[in-house]
């Protein structure tokens, strides 16, 4: 029997993890003054909640404007949301000055961003490297949308152009800034990449960019790109595509110059090997950046691998280029492998809204492709604050809708302070108590457990990891230290 009688059900009570980052980010804030001018004195929504609404429908697993209608469900969590029309006609004004639009929502997101670096900065230690992954993918479109074009895949759509901040193995990543491009946009071109990188640069907190190294495919090892890099006094790892003069230096590296290649965890890889070719290019390979390294990869290809043609001797080889001094070639070349996790971060920003661009206009489209930017952020920054060290972190967004954000709830009674009953046990969260320091769950009454019976002794026991909370998490300002925090609680 289904009974719609108690409206104190909430659907997504996980979702106020996301109304709870926005505040304590301070992003609800510095989009309301951003998108102020937007803002008519009739209106009776506040531009910015309208988008960000309808960035948390995005980060709870929508696809299309119209799936704000999950959000707008709950009003006891999320508060009033606009109608479909209002939100539609949204867009369509931001698209009309798409520009300045895009310029605003970025300052508010680089001004939240900071907020939370500064709170709880998601990288290791203090001065360490800050690596931004650029690349390029392809977004489907199944009808003729204005920007549209043929790609090189033989489809048909859009080639936006993509900057993530790598957080390591500890945490997933940021998405940082986005070019929507036709499809039949290159993806070596050097202008695109030198855009998306000053977007992505301007998103850090300023005293963070010198420590900014920058990684792409070969896509972005064109000459110009590098120059710009080069120019702004920050290091790079780019792939390096194997003409003749990198074939011509292969042939000269000595025997003993090749040394172990290494996997991710530090082992040596059987196999595999890595040298520097540097000083083996010919004089022909001219117009690059001083300083500049070429680092080989050379590895037996698996059996029943298709050989390419810039295989040389039955090795497959790969090369990179770098400025980056101080480290060893192996390690080096392990920094470089690792922007792999580019194509997760590509994924999992397809699963939260760009699979699909729903607009027909390509300005409305590029609304649309900062607010799934925004909702990839959001995802992040609320794992990044509630988790810490927590496994939860590392989780992806189908896993975290899954497992956190999806689950029900039951809201408090009208009047009382503000909280939402979940369930008391749910799969792969296992910590009990808060994973950061500015994760603050509110106190719980002892819960009232069953008599153990003779007949419940008999029962195997079952694996069931709890969640580190039952209600709402509170994820508060800092506003006094942790010591203080820990002797008021005591």
């Amino acid at each position: 029997m289904v009974d719609s009688g108690r409206e104190s059900l909430v659907s997504s009570a996980g979702g106020v993890l996301l109304a709870r980052t926005l505040s304590c980010s301070g992003l609800d804030k510095a989009m309301s003054a951003a998108l102020a001018p937007w803002r008519t004195s009739r209106s009776v929504h506040d531009p910015a909640k309208v988008l960000l609404d309808l960035v948390t429908a995005v980060a709870l697993g929508g696809d299309c404007a119209a799936d704000v209608a999950v959000v707008r469900a709950q009003p006891e969590v999320f508060g009033p949301v606009a109608s479909d029309a209002s939100v539609s006609r949204l867009i369509a004004t931001l698209a009309g000055d798409v520009d300045a639009a895009i310029t605003a929502i970025r300052a508010a997101r680089a001004t939240a961003r900071e907020r939370v670096w500064r709170r709880q900065r998601p990288l290791p230690g203090v001065g360490t490297q800050v690596i931004i992954d650029l690349d390029a993918t392809l977004v489907t479109a199944h009808s003729d949308k204005q920007g549209a074009a043929p790609t090189f895949k033989s489809g048909f759509g859009f080639h936006p152009m993509l900057a993530f901040c790598d957080h390591g193995i500890a945490g997933s990543g940021e998405a940082l800034a986005g070019l929507l491009r036709p499809g039949c946009a290159g993806a070596n071109s050097a202008a695109d990449h030198i855009s998306v990188l000053d977007a992505a640069l301007a998103q850090l907190p300023e005293h963070e960019r010198e420590n900014v190294v920058v990684r792409t495919d070969t896509g972005g090892g064109v000459k110009d790109f590098l120059h710009h890099i080069t120019d702004l006094g920050l290091q790079y790892s780019v792939g390096f595509y194997g003409m003749p003069p990198i074939v011509e230096a292969l042939s000269r590296v000595p025997r003993q110059a090749w040394r172990a290649a290494l996997d991710s965890d530090g082992a040596p890889r059987d196999g595999a090997q890595v040298a520097e070719l540097t000083r083996y290019l010919p004089d022909t390979l001219r117009g690059w950046p001083a300083g500049m390294r070429v680092i080989a990869r050379r590895e037996r290809p698996h059996p029943g691998a298709q050989l390419r043609l810039t295989d040389d001797n039955g090795w497959r080889i790969t090369c990179f280029a770098t400025n980056t001094r101080g480290w060893s070639i192996p390690d080096l070349e392990v920094r470089h492998r690792q922007r792999a996790r580019a194509e997760d971060r590509i994924r999992n920003l397809k699963d939260t809204g760009l699979t699909n661009l729903p607009f027909h206009g390509f300005a409305q489209n590029q609304i649309w492709l900062e607010i799934t930017l925004l909702a990839a952020d959001l995802l992040a920054w609320t794992q990044l604050l509630a988790f810490g060290t927590h496994p939860a972190r590392r989780w992806e967004p189908k896993r975290l809708r899954l497992r956190l954000l999806a689950w029900p709830g039951a809201s408090s009674p009208p009047g009382g302070a503000a909280s939402y009953g979940c369930p008391a046990a749910g799969p792969g969260v296992t910590s009990s108590k808060p994973a950061s320091p500015h994760y603050n769950p509110p106190e719980h009454p002892a819960q009232s457990r069953r008599p153990r019976t003779q007949e419940h002794r008999r029962e195997p026991q079952r694996r069931n990891p709890t969640l580190p909370t039952t209600t709402t998490p509170h994820l508060q300002p800092q506003t006094t230290s942790i010591k203080q925090q820990v002797k008021d609680r005591g």
